[in-house]
């Protein structure tokens, strides 16, 4: 079973990764991940590392050598025997023991003894250019280890991408450059952080402690917004002067969403003349919401959602058939808080229809003054 404490951590870990994209704090964000790899699965070593654009290790952080040791030891880790496979077959490896295997390179002097090993690649976009690994726990890593490392690894992978993409946009001028990181964040980042997203459900499943299973709820809430504020920076670098139609909006953040479930989405936009970008962009973020919630918490088979204005509001109606829920109960959140927020710092109100077995219908009613 997963620990509670590793599963409290993983909304904080997220957060740190997204914020990388405005700070670029890199080395704190991947300091953290070793650091969280190490104690969660009580390995006595842990480290990660980068490979640049030439095969040159270009960041290794690691826990659980002093400095005196790592002195001693020397260079840094070149990519070569057991390490080099994690890159090259971009895939985990586990070991029993590291020596037995035919790869094995051995250790150079002064290195401390390492007998079993976890190895995940570090990879955006099906590419792997780096690795996390673990060494000597004593009875070996056990397939929740390999589940909550892959996670880490991919939130390494994404800050690692996401930092260096931020650095090349602080330098150019051109915008066909600009398209291209835009795509590259959108293809490589968002897919990867999805992809978070979907692990963090499949470990909720397993999790049978009621309060770790809402703390990881509400990180894969926290990764929705993280994602939607990615969409919203690359809206920003693919802005030439056209308006984007909020329809295609729409109907992509139905289609991305709907696909990565077995549930039949269906949109339907009536009259929409908001007047305002800032307002089409809460309301893209506010469908966002509140058809992630539905998706992901209902256990429906169909979703509508409905998106339409007149000359004084814009409403937004997403009704599922799901299992319903008692909206003043214990478990009223649903993931729906966030929700309310943006719709009162708009000045506008939610509305939440539901009943135990009898599905959900949420109405967003914002004003268009």
């Amino acid at each position: 079973m997963i620990q509670p404490m590793t599963v409290q951590r993983l909304p904080e870990l997220i957060e740190a990764a997204a914020a990388v994209v405005g700070a670029g704090d890199l080395e704190n964000v991947l300091r953290r991940l070793v650091g969280e790899a190490r104690a969660s699965t009580g390995a006595k070593y842990a480290a990660l590392g980068v490979i640049g654009e030439h095969g040159v290790l270009t960041e290794f952080i690691h826990e659980g050598l002093s400095a005196e040791q790592a002195s001693q030891i020397g260079s840094l880790p070149t990519g070569r025997g057991v390490l080099g496979l994690v890159v090259r077959e971009n895939r985990t490896i586990v070991l029993q023991s590291i020596s037995d295997h035919p790869d094995s390179f051995g250790f150079p002097p002064n290195h401390p003894q390492m007998t079993t090993f976890l190895g995940v690649p570090v990879t955006v976009g099906g590419r792997a250019f780096g690795n996390l690994y673990l060494t000597e726990k004593s009875e070996g890593f056990t397939e929740d280890d390999v589940i909550l490392i892959e996670a880490l690894s991919r939130i390494a992978g994404s800050a690692v991408t996401t930092a260096r993409l931020h650095r090349r946009l602080q330098s150019i001028a051109v915008g066909e450059d600009r398209e291209r990181i835009a795509r590259d964040l959108h293809d490589s980042v968002i897919q990867d952080l999805f992809a978070v997203g979907l692990g963090l459900q499949g470990i909720t499943e397993r999790v049978n402690d009621v309060d770790a299973a809402r703390t990881l709820e509400d990180a894969v809430d926290r990764l929705d917004a993280a994602v939607e504020t990615l969409r919203s920076y690359i809206f920003q670098l693919r802005s030439t002067g056209v308006h984007r139609q909020l329809d295609d909006r729409l109907q992509e953040i139905v289609s991305r969403l709907g696909s990565a479930y077995p549930t039949a989405v269906t949109l339907e936009l009536e009259t929409i003349a908001l007047g305002s970008d800032r307002l089409e962009d809460e309301v893209v973020k506010i469908v966002t919401e509140a058809l992630s919630n539905a998706l992901r918490h209902s256990g429906g088979s169909r979703i509508e959602v409905v998106v339409g204005s007149d000359s004084a509001s814009c409403l937004i109606v997403v009704r599922d058939d799901g299992r319903g829920f008692d909206p003043d109960g214990p478990h009223s959140g649903m993931g729906l808080a966030n929700l309310v927020t943006r719709a009162a710092d708009l000045g506008g109100s939610v509305e939440i229809d539901s009943a135990p077995g009898s599905g959900t219908t949420v109405k967003v009613t914002l004003p268009l003054s």
